[in-house]
Parts: C-alpha cells; structure tokens; sequence
C-alpha cells in the first residue's frame, strides 16, 4: 500500500463534531466560532483573538492594525508561504526578502540587520513577519530587540511554542497568527486564528471586532477546530514517536553520506511538523527512488516564496528549495509504515 506524503489527522470525534453542526444546521460563523476561540484561551492563555477564514486574512489584519503606511517595507523570509507576497502587495506595502542559513530554515537577526543595512532607512521597516518554516522557532527575543513590530507565524510550531511560552511567560510578538488549514499543526480544514498575548496589543486587534460576517471563521470549520485542540497532545505524542525512529535512520544516512537535517536551537524546541533532509544534490532522483517503494516524497518548499524562483537576493534559500525533500510525518502512520519509511531513509541514494 502506497505511503502518501501527508494525511490530515481526522479521527470519529472530529467526525462526529462537524456532523452535528451540520445536523443543527449552524454552519456559518456563530456559537462554534466563540467556542473554537474560548477552547483555544484555554491552551495558550492570549488576551483577545479572532477567528478567520484563512491565514491571509489573519495577515492582512495584522498588517492593518500595525497602522503601516503604503509604502513602507515588511521584512519576510524567502522560505515564508507564497501568499505573503500577496498579502504585502495588496496593502501597497514592500515586501524585503531575507535569507537563511544552510543549518536553519528561519531568519535569525544578524541576516535581517544586514538586510536593513543594505537600505539606508530602518525608518521605513513598518514590521517582520516570522514563520516558523517547518516547525523550526527563530529567535524571536533577539529579533524583536530591534525595535521593530514582530508578527509571529506559529502554524508549523504550535506544540513547542506553547510550552516555550508556558515556561518563559514573554511574548516578545505583536500578533501571533495560528494557521489552520489542510497541512498546518491543527486544522479545520481551512481558516485561522489571529491573537494577541497582552492588553497593550489586544487594543489594536480589538479595532476589528466586528469585521464582516463573510471574514470569520464558518462554525462547521470551527467544529473541527476545536476537538483538533483538545487531541493535540496525543498527537504530539505519536509525532515523537515517529521522529525518534526517523531520526535514528538519518544517523546511519549521515555515516555515508553528506545529506544532512536543519538544526534545533534546542530539541525541547521541536514539535515535529514535518521530517526534513537537505539532500547533497537535487531532488529528482531521491523522490524517484523513493516511488519505486511506494512512498511519496515532496519538495520542502515548493510552495514557498523561494520555491516560486522570485528570489534575487537569497542563494542559500534559493538552494534549499532546490533540495530540502518531506517524508510522511502524521499521526496515522501505521507503526508498520514508520519502519517502511524509516528504511528508506537509511538507504537513500
């Protein structure tokens, strides 16, 4: 049986939620959607957060209530999602592009103070944006030392954010936006939370309380959403569980050859999104090799700025989305498909 590269996490009572939204025929924004919102309070202890139809949405409000001037610039990542371009030109904003490192798919502060260097005028930064690309935590204390508004990406990251949150009781972000859909760490099958984690801030979100109908989260997606927070402990559990195995391949992968993984500022600082390799060479003959044993492999980073060949300025990006490959890395991974991709990883050419 062939071993897809991804497979969303819906169980019976996820199932049995949207069903009953569907039955009480409430499946636009409404009780479900403050319940989704209430739910997650209960997790990540923010000050004010709304529920939206999708991660762009989140951004474009986060970037309106900053109160940033057309014109000025927003700092992202090469490796951040596609829609961020977008998200950024439509406010008339400019988007500045900033690189990584080949050891750490996120942005860290001494590239981005180079990258403000190079344009003469730090006055015209309106905010950074930091996606947390694959699971990966910048360093967003250091980063936000630099007196610019920090919206955070937490989609790939919520396990360990959280408890980095939990234990150092700092959030150094403005924003924090928590994409749900398809592929993120929770999912409702689309849409988005946007939260602030003070009241200093929540004041500015709070401005768009009563944005319109057609912009908030639908009830039956919220449905979803909220048995997605309340098993996302289990589900952390097996992704764990899955990584140590994975992870022990790619040590016997590393004694022969020079593919290599991202690097964690700390392990406690993982939560397991995805199982990535930074492949010596291109991508096309491991992604070969792995069909012949009915298991799909992916591009890391396809669907990334980077990955859309529009980045000048960003060689290290530009390479890594030329040779980061995914391995199939959920929940409802058989134990006997654990062992059949570990395998793979061992042997890859």
């Amino acid at each position: 049986m062939k071993i897809e590269i991804y497979s969303p996490t819906i169980r019976r009572k996820e199932m049995d939620a949207v069903l009953t939204a569907m039955v009480e025929e409430k499946i636009g924004p409404g009780d479900r959607n403050r319940l989704l919102i209430q739910t997650a309070k209960e997790q990540m202890r923010f000050d004010y957060a709304l529920a939206l139809r999708s991660p762009a949405v989140a951004l474009l409000m986060a970037l309106k209530a900053l109160n940033i001037k057309a014109g000025q610039a927003v700092i992202i990542s090469a490796l951040s999602p596609r829609y961020y371009l977008q998200v950024i030109e439509d406010l008339q904003l400019t988007p500045v592009l900033c690189d990584v490192t080949y050891d750490f798919p996120c942005m860290n502060r001494e590239i981005i103070e180079n990258t403000i260097a190079k344009r003469n005028d730090s006055s015209l930064i309106g905010a950074i944006v930091l996606h947390h690309t694959l699971g990966f935590i910048p360093d967003t204390s250091s980063i936000a030392q630099l007196g610019i508004p920090v919206i955070e990406d937490i989609s790939h990251s919520y396990g360990s954010w959280i408890k980095n949150i939990s234990e150092n009781s700092k959030a150094d972000g403005v924003f924090y936006i928590l994409g749900l859909e398809e592929r993120d760490m929770l999912t409702s099958g689309g849409g988005a939370l946007i939260f602030t984690m003070n009241k200093r801030d929540s004041v500015l979100l709070r401005n768009y309380s009563d944005i319109a109908f057609e912009y908030c989260l639908p009830d039956i997606n919220a449905a979803l959403a909220v048995v997605q927070f309340k098993e996302i402990q289990r589900n952390m559990e097996k992704r764990n569980e899955i990584a140590k195995v994975y992870t022990q391949a790619s040590l016997s992968l590393s004694a022969r050859t020079k593919h290599k993984r991202f690097v964690s500022r700390s392990e406690d600082e993982n939560n397991y999104f995805s199982f990535s390799l930074v492949l010596e060479t291109g991508l096309k003959d491991v992604i070969a090799y792995a069909r012949k044993k009915e298991i799909t492999l992916e591009n890391a980073f396809e669907k990334t700025i980077a990955g859309s060949n529009v980045c000048e300025n960003c060689p290290v990006s530009n390479s890594l989305a030329m040779r980061t490959v995914l391995f199939p890395m959920y929940p409802r991974l058989r134990s006997s498909d654990v062992e059949h991709v570990s395998r793979l990883i061992m042997t890859l050419p």
